[in-house]
């Protein structure tokens, strides 16, 4: 059984697995919300608050006035929430180090605790949206809580609540797409992404999410739009192209963008080619240099550069990329010498055959 304390990510890991190794495509309000709290609780003017957290997260927001006492009430149960997650990541790390010792407690017992801790977080919520029906955020921050909680379907619930009480709110449209691309129905996703765009036109993630949704939901994509599948290839990445534009320096997004080429058949080679050597140019450290050679080797041995394929290979020397440069190793020599893997194919083959057939220990019976 599942320890719940993967609450905070396990819905985000669900997701990101249908979304093919694209860990960046939910950027949930709840982190948004956290950084609120923090923020105002150090009572900074409120275009600064706004400022970090567009610097921090993307995510271009107006922040309500600090003294308003309605929001200086949410920022407590939020502040309780944030202690509350944090106090949990903390049990989950020590259990699996204890486990590590051979001890740690059970997870039935620990999902308990857990459980347990977030009781009176959920109440401190539920009550103050008693007090306060009407204010929206307050809804916002709820649904961010019940996701992190894996409880989606509840979240979308509060969402919707929020979305209502201030549609020109691009959060909640965007949190609304994010539940509509994961449980259904997708086109409802297109429509809010859109509707987020329209709110906010220089949100990057917006643009990403859109993009996100509509290349993994390419067949809901072609009926919606009325469009081929390169057509809709075509649509996702300039959604990607246009979020790069307003985030140019996001590593992760560039690596998005330019790992949706691998499922365009037949391959864009020239197109991922600069795709990856853009990534490139903005990775931070060596480890993200080093994993886009191994798609630069890759891109090229597809198209026979297999001197170019080896050197930048060759360059790889991190440990945490050692196995996808062996199979890349074992990849390119595939690739140079098929005659080569034919005829050890045929061999196998061969000795095979042979082998299979049955040997009589019995000696012919004689002719009458």
């Amino acid at each position: 059984m599942l320890v719940l304390g993967v609450w905070r990510f396990f819905s985000r890991a669900f997701f990101a697995a249908r979304l093919s190794t694209r860990p960046c495509y939910l950027v949930r309000v709840s982190l948004l919300t956290h950084l609120l709290s923090v923020f105002v609780a150090t009572n900074p003017p409120a275009v600064a608050v706004s400022n970090e957290i567009q610097r921090t997260t993307g995510i271009s927001v107006t922040v309500p006035d600090a003294t308003d006492p309605v929001k200086q009430e949410l920022d407590k149960v939020m502040i309780a929430d944030d202690e509350a997650q944090d106090e949990v990541d903390k049990w989950i790390r020590d259990n699996a180090n204890f486990f590590q010792q051979g001890a740690g407690q059970p997870n039935a017992e620990l999902n308990k605790r857990i459980r347990e801790r977030f009781v009176p977080v959920r109440k401190a919520y539920e009550d103050f949206l008693k007090r306060h029906p009407d204010y929206a955020p307050g809804y916002l921050a709820y649904g961010s809580f019940l996701n992190d909680l894996g409880e989606e379907y509840e979240a979308s619930q509060q969402y919707e609540k929020s979305r209502q009480l201030d549609p020109k709110n691009p959060a909640a449209w965007n949190n609304l797409a994010n539940y509509y691309g994961e449980f259904s129905p997708v086109t409802n996703s297109f429509v809010y992404y859109a509707k987020a765009i329209e709110l906010d036109p220089n949100e990057p993630v917006y643009y990403q999410n859109f993009a996100t949704t509509v290349y993994l939901f390419r067949k809901d994509a072609r009926e919606f739009y009325g469009i081929n599948e390169q057509q809709v290839f075509d649509k996702a990445l300039g959604l990607y192209l246009q979020a790069m534009k307003l985030d140019p320096d996001n590593f992760p997004l560039a690596t998005d963008y330019a790992q949706s080429y691998y499922g365009i058949k037949p391959l864009r080679t020239n197109d991922a080619l600069v795709a990856w050597t853009n990534t490139l140019a903005i990775a931070h450290n060596d480890l993200e240099r080093e994993g886009v050679y191994l798609h630069l080797a890759r891109i090229k041995m597809s198209i026979g550069r297999f001197d170019e394929s080896r050197g930048l290979i060759a360059a790889v020397t991190n440990d945490n990329l050692a196995d996808l440069k062996n199979r890349l190793v074992r990849s390119l020599h595939d690739h140079e010498f098929p005659q080569t893997n034919e005829v050890e194919v045929a061999t196998n083959a061969v000795s095979l055959s042979t082998n299979s057939i049955p040997v009589s220990t019995n000696a012919p019976a004689p002719i009458k």
